[in-house]
């Protein structure tokens, strides 16, 4: 009989959990009509969870300290996560204590589910057997000719939308990329001092890919065809693309991945609409995220089987080098994850040493010595500071008459006062940074922190509100924006570059359809879904300490410096932010599986 009553309650504060709708109407937390859903749905998924919750308590499974630690936090994203999408701050949680009770109620609901999922998951891995499947066609794709068969199948698949449209997607930001590069001046020429007038180029998008896809620009224009021109650059591309996902598949078969595996990263790879779109789509974040994952793939080799020679070595310090140089912030994925290899192989530390001080050193050299010789103009100081700055802009917003006239005057040499409410956008720091005074002085600076820290001190919650309201998305699952680029910019036209897509309208509203449609599947569309994307790679860390296999931790620090970088981004869920970790979600799966079959 007390099980049975412990089921209930299990269920109901599920239930509870998922359906609840909570809103924030004048400041006032109502819960009149709460449901979010029919109650038919609700007698549906009551069944489901009570079955569910049963058949778990039937296995009598230990769930580890570890993993309802997981649990918890997974439960504290979904409360944060379903307060800041309602309406943008935390009252939902917090605003009174019946509200407050009903969080902790909330809570319990989705830790039961959470932490009984991480578990018989976990479980369910262990003593997984995976068949072998004779038959010649996967015999001739996964073990003759993995790489080989892999591109040439992903290459057709991928070719409908090469066609659709060719001669490639070029957003706002590879625009403004190719203008630089033939001595157009665009905006970005006006968030900074310029080392001189007449050089056009900045380091605010990485020079390398500037000059890269700028000279495929004028490669085309001197043809007499810039489509053309982009074309090879956006078919170069491509085929990097699926080059680095039939590798993949190649590296599969060398750590003897189940063909299950192999089976299923092919037909994420093919299938999901994301990876073609960015494969047509000219953003530098595409070759940063292939260097990205082949960095991974050398770490995880490295470390297990150890073959320290200096032919990997090389391999892994170009690695580093590039993702340093295709963006500004790829330097930190490089310093937060190299330096752990020291402690893992403190005998090989000399060589990894070497390994690690030549790309970073390289890397100043060139942003330090020779963009400065080639009057190359950095970044904006404003691209690091958007946290402080969304978070200033919603302080002005909404407690204007706390700020002493001495205040405004100290913001004004920043962020422009008299707008800044006005510019705040909870899930954008764009309008706000974009008016950072360039010729604000370090005194300027220190005095605005100052200002800063004060009105932290008055309103700390403020500061929160704004920082969760423009990141909650990378930690919860239930919010997609700005997913995939796929509409036709007209920047280039804007200054007389010809650039256009072709006839084939249609074709492109059906991919798009398609493209905008997938992430809503049920079940499968998260495997596009930023929040779960973050989840996913917090369970296989907690699942490889679970496994005692340290210093495999390793391959997830690019990754975790990846979402950190995302914390400080200027743009809640910005997809092309997150590549690096949701192309890679197959890859980290299969070597999970790997470390758990030894």
């Amino acid at each position: 009989m007390k099980k049975k009553f412990l089921l209930i309650i299990k269920t109901f504060l599920t239930i509870l959990a998922f359906t609840l709708n909570l809103t924030n109407s004048k400041d006032i937390i109502n819960i009149n009509n709460p449901l979010k859903v029919s109650v038919i749905f609700i007698i549906i998924t009551s069944i489901f969870f009570y079955l569910y919750y049963q058949k778990y308590q039937k296995l009598n499974l230990k769930e580890p300290l570890l993993f309802k630690l997981l649990a918890s936090i997974y439960s504290i994203f979904m409360l944060i996560g379903n307060s800041y999408k309602a309406v943008g701050n935390y009252s939902l949680i917090l605003g009174n204590y019946k509200v407050f009770l009903i969080s902790i109620l909330m809570f319990l609901g989705y830790y039961f589910l959470f932490s009984s999922l991480i578990t018989f998951i976990y479980e369910e891995l262990k003593k997984k057997k995976f068949k072998k499947k004779d038959h010649k066609l996967i015999d001739f794709v996964f073990n003759k000719h993995p790489f080989l068969a892999t591109f040439c199948l992903l290459f057709l698949l991928y070719l409908p939308y090469l066609i659709a449209y060719y001669p490639g997607i070029i957003s706002p930001d590879p625009s403004f990329q190719i203008e630089q590069f033939l001595g157009i001046k665009t905006k970005y020429s006006d968030y900074n001092i310029m080392l001189d007038e007449n050089v056009t180029i900045t380091n605010h998008h990485p020079v390398l890919h500037t000059l890269i896809i700028g000279s495929f620009a004028k490669l085309g224009i001197k043809i007499g065809s810039f489509n053309l021109g982009i074309f090879f650059y956006t078919l170069m591309q491509t085929i990097a693309l699926i080059s680095l996902f039939s590798y993949i598949i190649w590296y599969y078969k060398k750590i003897n991945t189940p063909l299950t595996i192999r089976i299923i990263t092919l037909l994420i790879y093919g299938l999901v609409p994301v990876f073609p779109f960015y494969a047509v789509s000219t953003v530098k974040d595409v070759f940063f995220t292939i260097f990205v994952i082949l960095y991974i793939i050398r770490l995880f080799d490295l470390i297990k089987f150890q073959n320290f020679n200096w032919q990997n070595l090389f391999i892994l310090t170009i690695l580093m080098l590039l993702i340093s140089l295709f963006r500004n912030n790829g330097i930190y994925l490089v310093i937060m994850s190299f330096p752990f290899l020291f402690v893992a192989f403190p005998k090989k530390i000399l060589k990894l040493l070497v390994t690690f001080l030549i790309p970073i050193i390289s890397y100043y050299s060139f942003t330090n010595i020779l963009l400065p010789y080639w009057k190359i103009t950095p970044g904006s100081i404003r691209e690091i500071l958007s946290i402080p700055f969304q978070q200033t802009a919603r302080y002005v917003k909404y407690h204007n008459a706390d700020v002493t006239d001495e205040e405004k005057i100290i913001i004004d040499k920043i962020l422009e006062y008299d707008t800044l409410a006005t510019r705040y956008k909870p899930n954008i720091a764009d309008p706000v940074k974009n008016k950072y005074n360039k010729y604000s002085t370090n005194e300027d600076l220190n005095n605005y922190f100052q200002v800063w820290w004060n009105q932290f001190q008055k309103h700390p919650g403020t500061y929160i509100n704004a920082t969760f309201a423009n990141t909650y998305g990378y930690i919860y699952p239930d919010t997609h924006s700005w997913y995939i680029y796929n509409k036709f910019y007209p920047y280039l036209n804007d200054v007389g570059i010809p650039y256009h897509y072709n006839n084939l309208d249609t074709w492109r509203n059906i991919l798009y359809y398609y493209g905008s449609a997938f992430p809503y599947i049920p079940v499968i569309g998260l495997l596009v879904n930023i929040g779960f994307a973050t989840w996913l790679w917090m369970l296989i860390f907690t699942y490889i300490i679970k496994l005692k296999k340290y210093k495999y931790l390793i391959i997830i620090c690019p990754v975790i410096s990846l979402i950190l970088v995302c914390f400080a981004s200027p743009v809640n869920t910005y997809f092309r932010y997150t590549l690096g970790f949701v192309f890679s979600i197959p890859l980290i799966m299969a070597i999970f599986i790997n470390l758990l079959k030894e």
